[in-house]
């Protein structure tokens, strides 16, 4: 009599445990394409109509000095998944269809690393992270960790309009009416409702299109801007609205789903705006930043960045401190309850302290560090430390230090006003710079002059 007490009060207490446990949250990562600083209503965009994203600042932080990884898309994408800098994980510039660069399996990527630890994965939209997809020879989504995936290589094709190279898990869905951020969502939204394991936390990544180009934009957003008398600027306008409308469709299937409580979502962009933002569709906002897309001044790499974790950020908050795509790997570990990995090093931090109001400042024992040798003005390098920015070629004959604080868009020049602090900075660039490219592939050693990968792999 006595054992059967006993073992049924274990199994209450073990039960009474399992029920008062918080669930692990879930998450969803969702990347925009060239969208820059700028772009957005609640970044101080005049025209551009984003509600949806805007609502959702309210409803958690918004981060005034984000920064993707890379001045380039591909780089981006692989910076979030593994925590590492470019030329450490491998993949150190965008991937042209066909190329021989990819990230490579010896990488530990999030979805692999909460797959392992009970998560259900799912990756739509763009995926960049192969010359070759769909094809054995290179690694695919689901080599890196996703159940399940919709992708395509690059862009959407022909335009955002009537796509016609998605791959869905290894097969081709061939032509499909619509316009992408749209139908991207709508698997994301389709994969919760009856796709994914209704028994695990999901890690869901969506990565629209919008507004890379080549941009088309469906009629009714671009009515929206009919006083615009410029079909382009309305195309481009609108595209940015399209884009925020399909951010809303999935916060709103989250709210039906009953999983807004316990979903943690962070919304960012790969890298600022395309082109000269004076003519044609390419027109984004740095908000006044310096740089555009491929450079590594502000208006290439400081992008929105917004986080909502109900319970756990407060609402309406804005947070100054930098936060940069690398320290996403770090931080969504830390909110699953899962440690990184430690056989390797990880450039980014968990900032998940800053995030929920909780610290101020983290400790980065790896600067904010950024390299892009397609790069113009010869800069190709970059490295930030507290409000001091320091850029330099890849030879280090030509360098330029800012003060971020004092000089957000980077008009003045000190490196003479201060040489001191200016050739600290470069020494330790130097040797960050040093360690990134032993640690590496020396696939760059390869790169073919018009972009896209190396010419042969090594």
């Amino acid at each position: 009599m006595n054992r059967w007490y006993v073992t049924l009060l274990l199994l209450l207490i073990a039960g009474s445990r399992g029920w008062c446990a918080e669930p692990r949250p879930n998450v969803v990562l969702f990347l925009a394409d060239d969208l820059g600083w700028g772009d957005l209503g609640c970044y101080g965009h005049p025209m551009i109509q984003t509600p949806h994203l805007d609502a959702f600042a309210r409803q958690g932080v918004r981060l005034t000095q984000c920064y993707a990884a890379s001045a380039v898309c591909s780089p981006s994408r692989a910076a979030i998944l593994t925590g590492r800098t470019p030329y450490r994980n491998g993949v150190f510039t965008w991937i042209q269809e066909g190329a021989e660069l990819y990230l490579r399996t010896t990488e530990r990527t999030l979805p692999k690393i909460l797959r392992e630890h009970g998560y259900d994965t799912c990756h739509v939209g763009k995926w960049h992270l192969n010359g070759k997809l769909n094809d054995p020879s290179q690694p695919q989504p689901n080599d890196h960790g996703y159940n399940w995936w919709l992708a395509t290589q690059n862009n959407a094709a022909p335009s955002h309009k009537n796509p016609v190279n998605f791959i869905r898990n290894g097969r081709p869905v061939g032509p499909w009416e619509g316009y992408s951020a749209l139908l991207v969502v709508d698997e994301a939204i389709r994969w919760l409702r009856e796709h994914r394991d209704r028994s695990k936390p999901f890690f869901l990544a969506v990565w629209t299109h919008e507004p890379h180009l080549p941009i088309e934009t469906d009629p009714r957003f671009q009515r929206l801007y009919a006083a615009l008398s410029d079909p382009d600027l309305r195309q481009h306008h609108g595209n940015i609205t399209q884009l925020d409308h399909a951010f809303g469709q999935l916060m709103h299937a989250l709210d039906e789903l009953k999983l807004t409580e316990n979903t943690f979502v962070f919304f960012t962009s790969d890298n600022g705006p395309e082109g000269s933002g004076e003519k044609g569709r390419a027109r984004g906002s740095t908000g006044g930043l310096r740089g555009r897309k491929r450079s590594l001044y502000e208006g290439g790499i400081r992008v929105p960045g917004l986080a909502r974790w109900p319970g756990h950020i407060s609402a309406g908050r804005t947070l100054d401190t930098p936060v940069m795509g690398t320290d996403l790997f770090a931080t969504v570990l830390a909110l699953a309850g899962v440690k990184p990995p430690q056989d390797r090093v990880l450039d980014g931090v968990d900032v998940l302290p800053l995030l929920t109001g909780k610290k101020a400042e983290v400790e980065r024992p790896v600067p904010m560090f950024w390299r892009l040798d397609m790069a113009p003005h010869n800069l190709h390098l970059a490295l930030r430390q507290g409000d001091w920015k320091l850029l330099a070629s890849r030879d280090f004959q030509k360098v330029e230090l800012y003060n971020l604080k004092e000089d957000p868009r980077e008009t003045v020049d000190r490196r003479q006003q201060d040489p001191t602090h200016a050739a600290a900075l470069l020494e330790q660039l130097r040797k960050l710079n040093a360690q990134v490219e032993a640690e590496g592939p020396d696939w760059w050693k390869y790169l073919n002059p018009n972009g896209g990968g190396p010419l042969k792999k090594k």
